[in-house]
């Protein structure tokens, strides 16, 4: 599956104002703002949601079927491995009726400049950047402006996807107006290490990287359906249908050319009581969290159900617990594996998530039948086996404080674990006082530690952390684990926070990557799966469900496994709700 890694922003009480909605238009609740209007440096989950409105990809799936559909391109792309150089050639016809705001034809150029863009050394897309590693040249026909090669350097299995899901297609006239890059090619941005230091090159991106591309309306421009109208910081963000749409003429093809309401209203509520509240009022049409308690007892509400619809699909991502396991603490497996027979998870899905959620042990949604596997059982719930594993670990309680010890590097250390989560999210603070209260029957005292959502971040990508819970999304399709858990990905701000990894799960990870056969890379793909549960870094807990609510005057509103579980811009208010 395609990463859109995300972490749920804390939450900073804001005020909701008597705003009432009109038919021609769709409020969304959102727990806070956006990070960047822009796909090439956003990293946010908010972001992305916004993002696939303004700008558009080569392909990308279905929120309906969870297939992959031409979106800017005519129809999927053809694939061919070289046999001489093995190069992987993937080869994209745009459509011919894909226009930018100004008139003008998407052609092959933009495509190539977008690449130019995520290969360019000094812009702020490293999370980005690693799908792109292998891609070395885009091949242009003169006699077909609409036509390209994207040339991998070797096989990948994620080559489709990457490049054409994630690549939103940028208009080179708007965003590299100077010409920077023009006289740049890919191959140079993909060989030269010298272009880092290049004038041009520090210069557009000095450029790209500001504020202006990200938050100003003037300078923000895609082929989607929607422009950015304004953007008011904690309260709202308004996307305005553009007239006359070149997708419009195309509508019914996808979810994607269906684009209904004249806008979208992305509504700042950063309190999950006062966001109900609006809901109920009328404030808020659809709201893609409420609360597993507080779902439970609107489905109960006759009211409630004669305005609006409740859906709960099983989300495609996992939330689980990270150890920290450059800790000197946690060096030894017995003493990870100890803490995952700590953390009771039927608990948890029973009492905190209101079973809107299932337990599960590896870094793959169980959506996935091929992938996932179904014989791994969770690390069952056990003081005894985590007293005994603690015990052969070497920790014992010296000193008869009640509190287990041992000389790490010469010094006694107590065992004390420091818990930290987004401060404001309940859930994961339920979840850290059970297991408090189960660790300390093994005598692990838990220190819970709320953290305001960016010194949470940081804290994180500095392995400046004990325990930590939280969750990561993604998309359909197979899994590329390289951003999350290769070795290299522990260093210089990269996502994995917990420090896994071995020689030998990284070569794994590199066969995985490399892997074009579907049947050979599920069996590897457990194996890692198995890898992973065994060395409890990552301890998996569950895939959580949505739990939605759509106004029921629109029709075409259908839940999705899709982040942000629904296609907001299909709703439409003309045909009188479902």
């Amino acid at each position: 599956m395609y990463l859109m890694a995300f972490l749920l922003a804390g939450i900073v009480l804001h005020s909701c104002s008597s705003y009432k909605n009109n038919s021609s238009q769709v409020v969304i609740w959102e727990l806070s703002d956006p990070q960047k209007l822009n796909p090439i440096l956003a990293t946010d989950i908010g972001s992305y949601d916004l993002d696939n409105n303004i700008f558009q990809p080569l392909i990308n799936f279905d929120y309906h079927t969870l297939k992959l559909v031409p979106i800017l391109a005519e129809s999927l792309p053809d694939v061919k491995i070289d046999s001489s150089s093995g190069h992987m050639l993937i080869t994209y016809e745009l459509r011919k009726e894909a226009k930018w705001d100004n008139g003008t034809p998407v052609t092959a150029k933009d495509a190539a400049f977008t690449i130019k863009v995520v290969k360019c050394p000094s812009v702020n897309d490293e999370s980005l950047r690693t799908y792109y590693d292998k891609v070395n040249d885009v091949i242009l026909y003169p006699d077909d402006p609409r036509k390209f090669t994207i040339v991998y350097t070797e096989k990948y299995m994620l080559a489709t996807i990457a490049t054409g899901t994630d690549t939103y297609i940028m208009p080179e006239y708007a965003y590299d107006s100077s010409k920077y890059l023009e006289n740049f090619t890919i191959k140079q941005l993909s060989t030269d290490s010298t272009l880092a230091h290049d004038a041009k090159i520090i210069a557009f991106g000095k450029e790209f990287n500001t504020e202006k591309y990200s938050h100003d309306p003037k300078y923000i421009s895609g082929s989607g359906a929607y422009k950015l109208s304004s953007w008011v910081t904690g309260q709202q963000v308004v996307l305005e249908k553009k007239a006359n749409w070149w997708g419009d003429a195309l509508k019914g093809n996808s979810c994607f050319f269906d684009a209904n309401p004249s806008k979208l209203v992305y509504r700042t509520i950063s309190d999950m009581t006062s966001a109900i509240v609006a809901l109920k009022a009328g404030n808020i049409d659809v709201i893609n969290y409420i609360k597993p308690g507080d779902f439970d007892e609107l489905r109960k509400s006759e009211k409630f159900a004669q305005q609006f619809n409740m859906y709960n699909p099983l989300r495609l991502s996992y939330t689980f617990i990270g150890l920290n396991m450059s800790s000197p603490k946690f060096a030894d497996i017995r003493t990870r594996q100890a803490i995952a027979h700590l953390l009771d998870v039927t608990r948890i899905v029973n009492d905190i998530f209101y079973g809107y959620a299932q337990p599960v042990t590896c870094p793959v949604s169980p959506m996935d039948s091929m992938d996932y596997d179904f014989s791994l059982k969770p690390h069952e719930f056990n003081i005894d086996t985590a007293k005994a594993l603690l015990a052969a670990a070497g920790w014992k309680d010296h000193d008869g404080d009640g509190i287990l010890d041992k000389v790490i590097n010469g010094k006694k250390t107590d065992f004390t674990i420091d818990y930290l989560f987004n401060a404001g999210n309940e859930q994961r603070k339920k979840v850290g006082l059970i297991f408090k209260e189960e660790a300390r029957k093994v005598g692990i005292e838990v220190n819970i530690m709320p953290q305001e959502f960016n010194v949470y971040a940081d804290k994180l990508k500095s392995h400046n952390f004990e325990m930590f819970m939280s969750v990561w999304g993604f998309q359909p399709g197979p899994m590329d684990f390289e951003q999350l858990f290769a070795t290299s990905q522990s260093r210089d701000g990269g996502s994995n926070f917990a420090c896994f990894g071995n020689a030998e799960s990284d070569a794994l990870i590199d066969s995985i990557r490399k892997e074009l056969d579907p049947v050979k890379r599920a069996a590897m793909t457990k194996r890692f799966g198995n890898i992973m549960h065994n060395d409890c870094g990552y301890i998996f807990l569950c895939a959580q469900q949505a739990t939605i609510a759509i106004n029921k005057k629109y029709s075409n509103a259908y839940p999705s496994s899709n982040t942000p579980y629904y296609w907001e811009a299909g709703f439409d208010a003309g045909n009188g709700g479902k």
